[in-house]
């Protein structure tokens, strides 16, 4: 089977993120929406149709069995309807479309639960919590948890909380009373940590000594998280190892925060924020009072880094030094408060390539026409 992941005219609004990869290919809840489709139907091949210049990496097909909106974040009762759609059948829930069947001539409504459907880059961390008790559902259904170490506290329902084979979790508290807990393989709970539902980690993530976090948070693999962290989606791959609070935010693949780094994530007036809009390319008014920082892939922050409420990084971005940097920081630049220059492209892939090599990869030549191309037209 071949499933399309249609970008649906969203892939500006969920960017800086969205620069780098596809809607459908982003992380939220536990699982990106390709990891979704590959693990309730494990034949199938998932393509996107996204942007041309991302096909070299996430590659698109014209021969799909099923096209669906990467903007649907599917639970068991809507994957059920789209699986079940009959030939030529086009599937909507009070007038957006979530997915269709050869031609779509005929049109079925979904008649469940309302569906999760993401069209803004804060809809990640906002609706993240009914994408984690989603996902935890659909990873842990009939299936055993490793046992927790009886060094560790819990509070509230244990059977909320799965482990998966070969974590490591000792002295740490879990309170499952706002959300289940889910720890993915080779995952590590450092001693002194607290973690309030819903939370997820995947593989190979970690929090630091005596880390605090408070839910709906999301570890991508192979993330490393120390101080307090609030409500945060980190994709994959990125590093906050320190002190410092982080809330209400979205964290790119690569990214780096330096120690003590710390974000705005209300105004003191406590109004609604503004913030940088790649779609419109102007600042726009949200309807939205929380909002962190949005860094997108390959962008760094020095020590005691300070960023307002609502900050947007874009790709392959070094900021550093005292005071607020600017509250949208254009994709390669280089530099912090009052003043930042353009990063030199081949100096940002040496950059880029120093972080991953500790991790055992480099940038394929696909992923080096990405950054080109986005280096291109900041």
């Amino acid at each position: 089977m071949k499933i399309l992941l249609h970008d649906n005219g969203s892939h500006l609004r969920f960017a800086p993120l969205t620069l780098t990869r596809p809607v459908g290919d982003l992380r939220m809840g536990i699982l990106t929406n390709r990891e979704r489709w590959e693990l309730v139907v494990p034949e199938a091949t998932v393509f996107f149709h996204t942007e041309t210049y991302l096909s070299g990496k996430y590659p698109a097909t014209i021969e799909a069995d099923l096209e669906i909106n990467a903007n649907l974040i599917p639970n068991e009762e809507v994957i059920a309807a789209i699986l079940s759609l009959g030939e030529n059948d086009q599937l909507f829930f009070e007038g957006t479309w979530l997915a269709r069947k050869g031609s779509g001539d005929d049109h079925v409504n979904f008649t469940g639960q309302e569906p999760l459907i993401i069209s803004q880059r804060w809809h990640i961390y906002q609706m993240n919590d009914r994408a984690l008790h989603a996902d935890f559902e659909l990873l842990t259904a009939g299936r055993k948890s490793q046992k927790l170490s009886s060094t560790n506290i819990v509070i509230g329902d244990s059977s909320q909380i799965f482990v998966e084979e070969g974590a490591i979790i000792e002295a740490a508290v879990f309170n499952t009373k706002t959300g289940p807990i889910y720890i993915g393989k080779h995952a590590e709970i450092m001693e002194g940590s607290v973690v309030r539902g819903p939370f997820a980690m995947c593989e190979h993530s970690a929090l630091k000594l005596s880390a605090k976090v408070y839910g709906a948070t999301t570890l991508g693999p192979h993330c490393k998280v120390g101080g307090e962290v609030s409500n945060v989606v980190f994709q994959a791959y990125s590093n906050k190892g320190h002190d410092g609070f982080l809330g209400n935010a979205l964290i790119g693949e690569w990214c780096n925060l330096g120690a003590d780094t710390n974000t705005s994530n209300l105004k003191n007036n406590y109004g609604n924020v503004s913030t940088y809009c790649y779609e419109k390319g102007e600042e726009i008014r949200t309807d939205v009072q929380f909002m962190g920082v949005c860094m997108g892939d390959h962008s760094k922050c020095g020590i005691n880094t300070m960023f307002n409420t609502a900050t947007v990084v874009g790709v392959s971005s070094n900021i550093y030094g005292a005071g607020f940097p600017e509250k949208y920081v254009p994709s390669f630049s280089w530099g912090g408060a009052g003043e930042t220059v353009p990063f030199r492209f081949d100096k940002a892939i040496d950059y880029a390539n120093n972080m991953m090599v500790r991790r055992g990869t480099v940038l394929s030549n696909e992923e080096i026409a990405i950054l080109r191309h986005i280096a291109d037209k900041k």
